[in-house]
């Protein structure tokens, strides 16, 4: 493998307008980089793909949290990826310190890589260069464990309606008018001392008198009043409503046959080694 068969993920993105960030698509660039014992050494700030597969070789780490300044390359064989930054579990201060600084405006050529690789491999003398170049620069596969959650959603809906409107509504009622009326008064008195007429016959004339009587009558009519207004408005209130669903998760399976030791980098329950080992 030579430096110049490399590009910057970046560069591939910009010049083939590339999504990388899409479902599937996995870039490094921006996640938090951890050393030796977990410590934060700081940033990956990019990768060296190649350019005919897409495949990352390395990473750019900006070790800002060991060093004032320095970025260098670290193949991504090295790399535990998970999604709370990417680890290097075995690489120390003391490598880094050691290794050619990388500088975007300058080519990291070949000597620079495998004098890298020589502080990296380290007092390991077991493992030969090319066996360790399989291992550095070989693309890490990644088994995702998948978790159903509930995603609520709301809609708007017409729930009903409401119309107002009026009617006539009767009723009986009685009101007592105080009505006069004028009635006829005849008194008739006895003479005592009765007194002669002169020149009266009886039966010759005869007299009629005529007297108008006068009475209230009540005249009923009606009149609207306002008694009451109405006014109509509406208004937003909020209730909770539980809404339960079956959900599911990817719980991983490990099978062993023979003699096999298990390093995940994570710890396991008794539980775990027990169902691992059946």
């Amino acid at each position: 493998m030579t430096q110049m068969n490399l590009m910057r993920l970046s560069d591939l993105n910009r010049d083939n307008q590339l999504d990388m960030s899409g479902e599937g698509v996995y870039n490094p660039s921006g996640n938090t980089a951890y050393g030796a014992g977990g410590d934060k050494i700081g940033t990956v700030r990019d990768a060296l793909v190649d350019p005919s597969t897409g495949r990352i070789r390395m990473l750019i780490l900006d070790v800002g949290g060991w060093f004032s300044s320095k970025e260098v390359v670290v193949p991504v064989g090295e790399a535990r990826f998970d999604d709370s930054g990417v680890y290097f579990d075995n690489l120390t201060k003391d490598q880094v310190k050691n290794m050619s600084e990388y500088r975007y405006d300058q080519t990291y050529s070949n000597e620079a890589m495998m004098a890298d690789e020589r502080v990296l491999r380290g007092a390991n003398t077991t493992e030969t260069e090319s066996t360790y170049r399989e291992r550095a620069y070989r693309t890490p596969d990644r088994l995702q464990l998948l978790e159903e959650r509930l995603m609520v959603n709301k809609e708007r809906f017409s729930a009903g309606a409401v119309e107002i409107g009026k009617h006539v509504e009767t009723r009986q009622e009685t009101v007592n008018v105080p009505l006069q009326r004028e009635e006829v008064i005849i008194e008739r008195h006895a003479v005592t001392d009765a007194r002669p007429v002169e020149g009266a016959v009886l039966g010759a004339a005869s007299e009629t008198m005529r007297v108008d009587l006068e009475a209230e009558r009540a005249n009923v009519s009606k009149q609207a009043y306002v008694t009451e207004e109405v006014e109509i408005g509406k208004r937003t209130v909020t209730e909770t409503q539980t809404v339960t669903e079956t959900v599911g998760r990817e719980v991983l399976d490990v099978n062993k046959t023979g003699e096999v030791q298990l390093t995940d980098g994570q710890t396991m329950t008794d539980t775990d080694r027990n169902r691992n080992n059946r």
